[in-house]
């Protein structure tokens, strides 16, 4: 297992290798789809069993990955 964040961590033997919080295997996109249907921090909360510093968390990664992504545009 390797934290490649604060709160985000990956393990080949979980999840097939995909970013998963922390002491879960609650992936991070899961979390991400589910605030984008509207879900609230508390529902997604008491729905995986995480708490809301662990969603700060993906959405904090998530940013970050973002944040980096360069996208060619061609003419």
């Amino acid at each position: 297992m390797v934290e490649i964040a604060p709160g985000i961590t990956v393990d080949e033997k979980i999840r097939f290798g995909k970013p998963v919080v922390k002491g879960t295997r609650v992936p991070i996109n899961l979390i991400l789809v589910k605030l984008s249907l509207g879900m609230t921090c508390k529902e997604i909360s008491d729905e995986y069993g995480i708490t809301e510093m662990d969603i700060n968390a993906v959405l904090n990664y998530a940013a970050k990955v973002l944040s980096e992504e360069e996208i060619m545009v061609k003419a």
